[in-house]
């Protein structure tokens, strides 16, 4: 791996700070001598400095994102179709939407994953970035919809029957009544969703999408550092879920305000 490392004249004559310092060690690495800081230095070059590396990652956590939330509007509103079908009065609705929330979250997500893209999309050149965004929506409406569900159904009884002795209809009265609750009661819940759904993209390695975790995979296979890379990819998972679960703290607080006026 070292060997790879090795910078020609023409690359050392253009060669960054970082460049420099591994070049004034290479010999001790060569030798095995490095002490526990060179070497901590020796896996962030390789893995992060070397060749711009850390655009890997940074191209990764750009298609987890873009997957994360293509797949999250998706699974919102077929998680709203789903939520309403099992409300509904009208048997054959509810049934499939049950049947439907039933499989998706009784069967592991990996196993969806493989099937919508070897076995629907398996004869099709279709973008994996496309399939990863229908593999994951379809798995979070089903749990989108229960949030929905048990949103509306936190809603007080009272309002429905208030805003049909207005004269709305079932619609209306749903419309512009119960579900504007029913979303303020459900937001948190579906954020966390959405922060969970990030952390589930990682799954999307199996069919060779690019996103963190295969972008992690992919530095490995250069360095053979069984470590560092996906350490990386980690510390940049727990960045961007870090800074939605602040957002998310500070949305509820404003909730809570909002609820004591």
């Amino acid at each position: 791996m070292l060997s790879t490392l090795m910078l020609g004249a023409a690359e050392a004559a253009h060669a960054t700070i970082f460049d420099q310092w591994w070049l004034g060690m290479k010999d001790q690495a060569l030798a095995g001598t490095l002490d526990f800081w060179q070497n901590i230095y020796k896996e962030i070059y390789q893995n992060v400095l070397f060749n711009n590396r850390w655009l890997n990652y940074f191209k990764g956590m750009g298609v987890t994102l873009e997957v994360s939330f293509f797949a999250a509007l998706f699974g919102v509103m077929l998680g709203m179709l789903l939520a309403m079908m099992r409300l509904s009065h009208v048997k054959p609705f509810q049934k499939l939407a049950g049947i439907y929330v039933g499989i998706i979250r009784g069967t592991p997500m990996l196993l969806q994953v493989l099937i919508i893209n070897f076995g629907l999309f398996g004869s099709f050149a279709i973008d994996r970035v496309i399939i990863g965004v229908i593999a994951c929506g379809l798995n979070s409406a089903a749990y989108v919809s229960e949030i929905i569900r048990s949103g509306i159904l936190s809603v007080d009884k009272g309002q429905t029957e208030a805003g049909r002795s207005l004269g709305l209809s079932s619609w209306n009265t749903m419309q512009l009544i119960v579900f504007p609750q029913a979303l303020k009661t459900s937001l948190p819940a579906l954020c966390n969703e959405f922060i969970t759904l990030i952390k589930e993209t990682s799954i999307l390695a199996y069919i060779a999408l690019t996103e963190l975790t295969k972008a992690g995979d992919y530095i490995r296979s250069k360095t053979y550092s069984a470590f560092t890379p996906y350490i990386v990819s980690g510390i940049l998972y727990l960045i961007v879920t870090g800074v939605l679960t602040k957002l998310l703290g500070k949305l509820e607080r404003r909730l809570r305000q909002g609820d004591n006026r």
